[in-house]
């Protein structure tokens, strides 16, 4: 597999919403990014927070800026903050250093994407990213 399909995208993001209601979560925001942090698909509850999109956004795309899911990400900005405090400046505030954000690879662990999930705890939104990305056949790459 070379390309992550708008359907498959859809699966990601239609599953991690779906987990997140059967586990009675606050509202989300879930969206899929291309491997160039292009969007494939965006979703935002209807009453999750308006910033909820441009969060899950920031946090797929600082997965594929840093080439590392979200949780190692954020692990590296707790050592470091003054090296993300300047990554933020980089990325023109793009990049969320935080758990919530996994890379989508493939079966053989080809780059296809990334998902970025806000509106709860960071736990529960990598759970959520995780699970949809497994539902629809492939592995989440969390760090």
């Amino acid at each position: 597999m070379s390309q992550l399909t708008l359907a498959q995208a859809s699966e990601i993001v239609d599953g991690a919403l779906a987990h997140a209601r059967e586990e009675g979560l606050r509202p989300l925001a879930v969206t899929v990014l291309d491997p160039g942090g292009n969007p494939l698909v965006v979703k935002r509850e209807e009453t999750a927070g308006i910033l909820r999109p441009q969060i899950a956004h920031a946090k797929a795309w600082g997965c594929l800026g840093m080439g590392q899911g979200g949780a190692a990400g954020a692990r590296h900005a707790t050592r470091d903050p003054a090296f993300f405090a300047a990554l933020a400046t980089i990325s023109e505030g793009r990049i969320a250093s935080s758990v919530g954000g996994a890379l989508i690879r493939d079966a053989e662990g080809a780059l296809l994407g990334a998902v970025g999930v806000s509106g709860e705890r960071p736990d529960n939104d990598q759970a959520v990213a995780v699970f949809g990305v497994e539902k629809a056949g492939l592995v989440a790459d969390v760090g």
